[in-house]
């Protein structure tokens, strides 16, 4: 486990905290989290935080949630063991999402998948940069 000087940890306090108060949460009081594996860069899967669930993140070293549909919040792996360990946290350039790099134990998703992405491919139009066709 990762141990902190006090001073460590007090700089950490206020990074948290100006990250909170910079996090731009929408009229429901959420902000998207993209869930990503820390080593091989695999989108795992989105979920929602309101202000309470990214402070726990951030403090807590693993990831919690807010239930949109039980209106509660959840922290991943506590009911299947599929736990995400935070590795890094970023809101993006307009502070309304935010990216979470994990050590995922498991599976990310609720139906039994590595991600919440695995199987569900659309048809597309694959572009190509010009210098590609010439």
């Amino acid at each position: 486990m990762n141990t902190l000087s006090q001073a460590d940890a007090a700089a950490a306090a206020l990074r948290n905290a100006a990250a909170l108060d910079a996090a731009v949460f929408n009229g429901d009081g959420l902000l998207p989290a993209v869930i990503q594996q820390w080593d091989t860069h695999e989108v795992l899967m989105l979920g929602w935080m309101n202000r309470t669930a990214l402070e726990r993140t951030l403090v807590e070293g693993r990831v919690t949630f807010w239930s949109r549909s039980r209106q509660e919040y959840w922290t991943k792996g506590d009911t299947s063991g599929h736990v995400q360990y935070v590795k890094s946290a970023a809101l993006d350039c307009d502070s309304d999402t935010l990216l979470v790099q994990v050590d995922q134990v498991g599976v990310a998703c609720h139906t039994g998948t590595r991600t919440c992405f695995d199987g569900r491919d659309l048809v597309v139009t694959v572009g190509t940069r010009p210098e590609e066709t010439a």
